[in-house]
């Protein structure tokens, strides 16, 4: 027994280490594109008007942190709509994208589930806008940016048209950049630094639960167990991709990687796993039940998309 848990240890260390410098590129990569086009995501998607879940979707798919808060903030500024903030949660791919290109992902399989997370998010999101609005539940058409920065506690101000997208407080994400190139550098670095340190830990911790798991279940048990049960596969990813937190989509995608669970399950678990998104609705929108709608809704096309998946036979 103490040699099996030494070499599960083992591989869990080797196999994490492994992919340390490939996270830490990507999220380079990623802070780097964040920072040089900052504003310009949360202009595009509160100048779109109808076309919102289009561009929401577009723009979500683009590696960057905190743009699924930033949409639940305009969301419950009345700012946008309801499908543009649906959309943007299904194409936000979260941590999807540097895992994938840390376990060597072909390029082909990533813009698939990129592609799909987009073209969902685009269909969903206007199906709720439609259905809002002949409900006639689309609001006064006036943003109350006002009465959101009220209830945060923020410092705006009412003769301009803006949210406090550099304030903590109404995103749940600090968008503060340091000023000049040496400013921007160090928080680029410091930024991909902290991710690549808790992805990794995250990895670290779902590899040596696997290892353990197929050490002593089997790894032939524990794949025809996932395929005998296709829809709770579904069901349950979808459900964990909901977990506002980003070790959802690392643990959703690890479990792809290494074969645990198939497509349905993975597009399931990655198109319901938006980030802090969810987290930051419930904390500055008032209307609990637009909330829960917003998370059913998720939930749904997640479960829909994965169960499609499977009756289709699509493998990625």
């Amino acid at each position: 027994m103490p040699e099996l848990l030494m070499d599960v240890l083992m591989d869990a260390v080797i196999d994490t280490a492994k992919l340390i410098p490939f996270l830490l590129v990507t999220y380079i990569a990623m802070e780097a594109l964040e920072h040089g086009t900052a504003g310009l995501s949360e202009r595009i998607v509160r100048g779109a008007g109808r076309l919102g879940p289009l561009l929401g979707a577009l723009v979500g798919v683009i590696p960057q942190c905190g743009f699924s808060a930033m949409a639940a903030t305009l969301f419950s500024a009345r700012v946008v709509g309801m499908g543009t903030l649906v959309a943007v949660i299904l194409s936000t791919s979260d941590e999807m994208l540097p895992v994938f290109v840390a376990e060597g992902a072909p390029v082909g399989q990533i813009a698939a589930v990129m592609g799909i997370k987009v073209v969902v998010g685009i269909i969903v999101g206007f199906v709720i806008d439609v259905v809002v609005r002949s409900m006639g539940l689309d609001g006064d058409g006036r943003a109350h940016i006002h009465e959101l920065c009220e209830r945060e506690g923020c410092h705006c101000d009412d003769d301009h048209d803006h949210l406090p997208a550099d304030d903590a407080c109404a995103c749940g994400h600090d968008h503060s950049h340091g000023h000049g190139e040496g400013g921007v550098v160090s928080s680029v670095l410091k930024s991909a630094l902290s991710h690549t340190v808790q992805v990794t830990a995250f990895i670290f911790v779902i590899s040596l639960a696997l290892g353990f798991l197929m050490e002593s279940v089997g790894e032939d048990n524990v794949a025809a167990l996932v395929a005998n049960h296709p829809i709770r596969s579904v069901m349950v990813a979808a459900l964990v991709g909901l977990i506002p937190n980003c070790a959802a989509s690392v643990f959703i995608s690890e479990l792809f990687m290494s074969g645990a669970i198939g497509t349905p399950a993975m597009l399931a678990g990655l198109l319901a796993s938006g980030g802090v998104g969810l987290l930051v609705l419930f904390r500055t929108n008032a209307d609990m039940r637009q909330n829960v709608f917003v998370v059913a809704v998720v939930w749904a096309a997640a479960v829909v998309t994965g169960l499609l998946a499977s009756a289709t036979g699509l493998a990625l």
